[in-house]
């Protein structure tokens, strides 16, 4: 084991992410750290310790952290605040996530349950592979892409920084999406999306600007 794991942010994808660092068993110990305390003392049986702006520096309690926010922005930025303090920043992959020896996944990104990076894939850092998502060969996700629920990317498909794939949306490979942009629950995307736009449907069509996640 490494020492201990902190985990900024104990709402719902915080505690997803520290049921998937407690499977990997790297870690000595795993806590919290959220705006809520000292009110929210624990969270998923696991102590909240401090704020997300503890000013705490790596010891030999905790020497890695990953930022669980749902926020993209907000996620880039507390992890390079981490990575400055000298953080390590790691990889969490769930037990039973597929994620081939040829993918290449970026620090602090998050690959859940039953999620798939296949072959030649590139994640960027800071990212969620969501619970059963799906990432095939040669796709390229830039930095806080966030792949939701049952979302499938195909092939070389291209993902810009910041972008919200919505749950169970199919991507067809090939296609490019830009940076911060949203992509409806369920929607099926057939071509190419530029950046900032909002598209929904089947197929996805645009219906406003702005990466704001639904």
């Amino acid at each position: 084991m490494s020492g201990g794991l902190l985990i900024a942010g104990a709402g719902g994808h915080g505690r997803v992410a520290a049921e998937i660092a407690a499977l990997m068993g790297r870690w000595e110990r795993i806590a919290f750290l959220d705006d809520r305390h000292p009110v929210l003392k624990e969270a998923a049986g696991l102590p909240v310790i401090g704020t997300l702006d503890a000013g705490r520096a790596p010891d030999e309690d905790y020497r890695s952290a990953i930022v669980a926010i749902g926020d993209a922005g907000l996620r880039l930025s507390w992890l390079d605040r981490f990575s400055e303090k000298g953080f390590a920043l790691p990889t969490l992959v769930h037990p039973t996530a597929w994620v081939s020896g040829d993918a290449e996944i970026g620090e602090g990104t998050v690959v859940c349950a039953q999620a798939a990076v296949v072959c030649g894939a590139r994640i960027g850092r800071g990212t969620i592979i969501n619970t059963g998502a799906t990432v095939d060969h040669d796709c390229v996700l830039g930095e806080g892409v966030h792949v939701c629920p049952g979302a499938h990317l195909g092939g070389a498909v291209h993902v810009g920084k910041g972008s919200w794939i919505g749950i169970g949306a199919s991507v067809v490979q090939g296609v490019r999406i830009g940076e911060s942009c949203v992509i409806g629950a369920g929607s099926v995307v057939i071509r190419d999306v530029p950046d900032a736009a909002t598209v929904t449907g089947v197929p996805a069509k645009p219906i406003g600007r702005g990466g704001v996640e639904p």
